[in-house]
Formats: C-alpha cells, structure tokens, sequence
C-alpha cells in the first residue's frame, strides 16, 4: 500500500474511532425521536363517501388519484352517506379515518348538550362545497295532485293529495334534513307517503312514474342530478324562502343555481333558481396523521378551488362553517399554505424535515458542547502511540550502570526499529521525529558509558 493512502487511511481510522462514539450518540438519539414523533404518515387511510354516481363517490376518486402521486393508498368505503359516515367515524374498530359530512346531518344533537360529547374525537379539515337540496319533481304529478304544474312553496304539500317522496336512504343526512323542512313548513308527513330508497334507484322510480318527487342533498358534480337538470317533465322547486331558511337553520346557506349554468346554447335553467344548501365538510378522527391531514388540505383545494356553480375560485376550501373543532395541521394550512419545504422537495423528504427539525436542532445543541472533547481525543489518541515508547526510552536511560551497556543497546535498536514502523498524521510528524532524535540522545549516552577497547 502506498505511504500517503496509508497515512490518510490511519487519520481516518483514528477520527472515527474518535468521534464514533458521537455519532452513534447522535443517531440513536434521532431513532428514539423518530420513533416517538412518527414523522412518516401510513401509507394507507380509508375515507368514507357515499352512494354510487354521488358526488361524495366522485370526489371521493379524485382523492384517491391526488394522494397516489405521493404514495398513499386511500381505500373508499361506500356508505348511505353523512349520518352513516359519522357513526363509522365515531364507532371504534371501523377502520373509517375520513368522511364526507353533510352540513346538519347531526341534527339531533344541534340543541342540546350531548353535541360535544358526539363531536369527541372528530376534528374538521374544512368546509368543501355546497350541497344544494335539490327537490326534483314530475310537472305531471304536481299537476294532478296540487292542480297546478310547479311547486311554489314547500307549505303545498300540506294539501290533501296522493304525492309520494322519496327522502333518501337511511344512513344518509338527507331524511332528518327533509322531516326538519317539512315541519318548519307545517306539512305533517304523515299525509305524504315517504319513501327512503337509494339515489339510483329513486331516480330510476321517479322517471318511470313509480314516485312524484325526490330529494338530494349534493354538489352539482353529482350525474344523477346533471341528468335530472336536463330531463324534460321533470322540475326543479325554486325555494322563494332560502334568506329566510338560511336564517332558521344556521347550517344552511342561500344560493343561487345561475339562468343558463346548466346549458347556456338551450339556457337551462331559463331563469335563476334559488336553493338552500348545507355545506360539506371533510371530518376526521383526532388521531389521523398530520401529515395525512395536510395531504388532505392540499388536495381539497386543488379539487375544490375551483369556480363552480355556488362558488367563486379561492371560494373553497374554507375553515369557516365547520361545525367542528378544525385540526390545528389543516388551520396552518389555511393560514399559511402549504410548508415552505414541501414546494421545493418531494413529499416524504420535506414532511420528514418538517415533523423532525425541532429535534434535530435539540439534538445538535446536545452534541456540540460534547463534540468540543473530540479534538483533544483526538489529538491524545495520536499522540499516545508516540510517547508509550517514552516510557521505555525512560527505563534503558534510568537503568545505565545498573545493567550491562551491549543490552540496553540491543533494547534500544529494538525500540528505535519498532518506533521507525510508527504511522502518524503529518501534522504530528515532529512529534515522531523527536521520539527518534531522543532515542539517538540515548544512543550516544550509552556509547559514552561503553568500556574502551
């Protein structure tokens, strides 16, 4: 081996076999901490939507593909809709993490004290959208029960007559929703002949004449209601009275479906149509990741930032009219935007700096009081294999006249040989040519004391 490589290897050797003690020091400290903090978010989460061909269903797709790209596999669990997808979320050992949550779907607990015990645990990761109440009816059979082709005011329905409505499956917010709107309109739903059938299937029951009306709670994106839109014979029932059910029912909002948004070449709707709209939000678990949480905002804004039909882009997503407390993860979110990191590395390298560097600063203000030990270690370490040999110059010098001169002579080349195989850093070379001038120093004492031939 060459001089100079074994020169450079031995000073690396002597460095790590300094410092190691630090560095692994050092990195058994991060592993406790990465243990504990659990910077890194699982790798898959179950999000609850709703029913097929629902806008909860499509949204819940358009997750899926916007968590993929960074490697998180986000299982859809189909359900009847909010009122189901809270008791997934509040029912332990479901596996649910996320929902969609309809604005008012947990109507029973709106005035009274068991709200906070039934919000436990569930914190929001914003308000998504509006979801218009959509009250579709046949013109056909408004004609024939009211004597009149359109609806023009829920309170009709409180006349006598044969008006069969579909409300919504259970499991979804949609049939408490309707009951309270009935009831505010004074109808007894007792002279209605409610049906809670699935979506699909009341859609399919109201174009084949199975049933006279029915209602969604849900974004336009929805296909059954872009279908319903355009079906002729089929209306749509403008709430004359949304400012003031917005102002009975706080999670309620007023909007307006806009003349022509549907399909401005045959300007459908051929007039504005005013709604009542419960706004979604997205609601989770307490204990879901926070880096999962901020995925979720990140992506709820590229899905829902959008303009639309209720809403202006920047709109949405919001952390106004939640409901619920919301994750301080999705509030730095809404307040700051995504981590400065996360705009400039990929994902998985930013989160972990992200949730890591407040122990990583702990850690090295630790370790550089400890590391200032480390050069004089060093330098001791190096230095120790050249004065050991000092110790034995020592007692060859202590013992002339006490032992024959042509042995300690014969020590002495031995200790000079085995001193020549020393390796040292050059920095400290002049401490190794020192050891060799005193050994020569030795040497000539030695020779004086030698008997003259």
């Amino acid at each position: 081996m060459p001089q100079a490589l074994r020169h450079t290897l031995l000073s690396m050797r002597d460095l790590l076999a300094t410092a190691g003690p630090f560095i692994l020091l050092a990195l058994a400290l991060l592993f406790v901490a990465y243990q504990v903090l659990d910077p890194n978010p699982p790798k898959k989460v179950v999000l609850a939507t709703g029913a097929d061909q629902g806008a909860y269903a499509e949204f819940g797709k358009r997750y899926a593909a916007a968590l993929k790209v960074h490697g998180i596999t986000v299982e859809l669990r189909r359900t009847a809709g909010a009122a189901e997808n809270l008791a997934l979320l509040r029912e332990e050992g479901s596996g649910v993490d996320l929902a969609f949550v309809q604005g008012g779907a947990d109507v029973e607990y709106a005035s009274t004290a068991d709200d906070e015990a039934a919000n436990a645990g569930l914190v929001s990761l914003g308000s998504l959208f509006h979801e218009p109440v959509w009250l579709f009816y046949r013109e056909e059979s408004a004609r024939r029960a009211f004597g009149k082709p359109q609806l023009e005011s829920m309170a009709d329905m409180a006349r006598p007559g044969d008006w069969k409505l579909n409300i919504g499956a259970p499991g979804s917010g949609v049939p408490n929703l309707v009951k309270r709107l009935l009831e505010a309109n004074r109808v007894d739903a007792s002279t209605l002949q409610l049906v809670q059938n699935p979506s699909t299937p009341a859609v399919v029951a109201l174009l084949a004449g199975d049933i006279d009306a029915l209602v969604f709670a849900s974004a336009p994106e929805s296909p059954l209601v872009q279908m319903l839109l355009q079906t002729p014979g089929v209306k749509l029932f403008d709430f004359p009275q949304a400012e003031a059910y917005s102002r009975r029912f706080p999670f309620l909002s007023p909007v307006m479906l806009p003349r022509g948004v549907v399909d401005l070449a045959r300007d459908m709707p051929p007039a504005n149509i005013r709604l009542i709209a419960p706004t979604a939000t997205l609601v989770a678990r307490e204990s879901l990741h926070p880096a999962l949480v901020q995925l979720f905002v990140q992506a709820a804004r590229q899905i829902h930032g959008g303009p639309g039909w209720f809403q202006r882009k920047g709109t949405f997503p919001t952390m106004e009219n939640t409901e619920r407390p919301l994750a301080a993860e999705a509030e730095r979110f809404y307040r700051s935007g995504p981590p400065l990191l996360q705009r400039y590395l990929p994902f998985w390298i930013a989160n972990l700096i992200d949730r890591m560097w407040v122990v990583m600063v702990s850690i090295i203000a630790i370790l550089i009081p400890l590391s200032r030990v480390v050069p004089p270690l060093y330098e001791f370490r190096v230095r120790s294999r050249i004065f050991r040999w000092y110790g034995q110059l020592r007692r060859l010098e202590d013992a002339v006249g006490e032992r024959p001169v042509h042995e300690l002579l014969a020590e002495l080349d031995s200790l000079e040989d085995r001193a020549g195989h020393i390796s040292v850093p050059l920095s400290y070379a002049d401490e190794l040519y020192a050891l060799r001038s005193h050994i020569h120093m030795v040497r000539k004492r030695l020779k004086g004391q030698a008997p003259q031939t």
